[in-house]
């Protein structure tokens, strides 16, 4: 992780005991772009009471442990872990009393990795288009950068999203995403970015937002009166409230006004006797309600 310390194993595998007065001792790196050459990052020789460096790069940071090395173990201490140790180092060990016959070679590649800052999502701005716009920083190496669709953890196709990953002043990578989608009445989206190396996914937080559209806004009366298409269903409703009324009326004049009338002819329908009740209620009834 990067800013830790790390050691890099070269171990003889017999175990034996050395001399270090008999020892070269060598670790070192190869020059990208130099030919292959390579830069020691440190080393030990015989006679030295201690280790010494060359590359500056390593200066106070790469050091040997010599009562390490008397017992067979050349390990390499690396002090505060930068991006550019991301390389594969060489271990050599030689002795001296056979001749400078190299007893040992190690190769040993340093993966480098550091946390992404947690995703912050900014947005939506509401235009002709919802863009929502990610951060995130200080990680190594190079993250993969997807957009989620929350609501069934979907991933997002690639072409709205537009990202630019760039190496900071740290020599660590800074990130910033920006998501473009049509306008939707509920959006519900997440940034996540993948550490690789770490095994790591980083989801931003809620980012649920409602947006309303011009269609589903209804503006209320000013005047606080009825609009105007509830004012025939009031009248509808004031016409059959007057109808049932009526008839309410009606049945009770119909049983208290009216009396069963006795004719002596023969062959008198009763039916007649109640036409003419009601005919008679309802001329008075229509009368009343015609003065009204």
């Amino acid at each position: 992780m990067v800013g830790s310390d790390v050691r890099l194993r070269c171990i003889y595998p017999e175990g034996n005991s050395f001399d270090l007065n008999d020892l070269y001792v060598y670790w070192q790196i190869s020059m990208a772009g130099k030919g292959n050459a390579d830069s020691v990052v440190t080393y030990h020789l015989s006679g030295n009471s201690s280790a010494s460096h060359d590359d500056n790069h390593y200066k106070d940071r790469a050091r040997l442990s010599l009562d390490s090395m008397k017992r067979g173990d050349f390990s390499l201490h690396l002090r505060n872990v930068t991006p550019q140790d991301e390389q594969k180092f060489n271990c050599l060990v030689f002795r001296k009393s056979l001749e400078l016959e190299k007893i040992l070679e190690v190769s040993v590649t340093l993966h480098v990795a550091a946390n992404y800052s947690m995703p912050v999502v900014s947005g939506p701005s509401q235009d002709e288009e919802l863009t929502f716009t990610c951060t995130s920083t200080n990680g190594y190496p190079r993250p993969n950068v997807y957009w989620i669709n929350k609501t069934d953890n979907s991933v997002l196709d690639g072409a709205l999203q537009n990202s630019t990953v760039s190496l900071n002043a740290r020599g660590l990578y800074d990130v910033v995403s920006v998501l473009r989608i049509g306008r939707t009445p509920h959006v519900n989206v997440g940034c996540c970015i993948e550490n690789v190396l770490l095994h790591q996914n980083l989801t931003s937080g809620q980012t649920e937002t409602f947006t309303g559209t011009k269609d589903s806004i209804t503006e209320d009366p000013v005047d606080g009166s009825p609009s105007g298409e509830h004012q025939p269903i009031l009248g509808v409703l004031v016409v059959l409230a007057v109808i049932v009324s009526l008839a309410v009326a009606t049945g009770w004049l119909c049983r208290s006004r009216c009396q069963p009338r006795s004719y002596t002819g023969m062959g008198t329908p009763v039916l007649w006797t109640a036409h003419f009740c009601v005919v008679g209620v309802w001329g008075r009834l229509s009368q009343d309600v015609y003065k009204l």
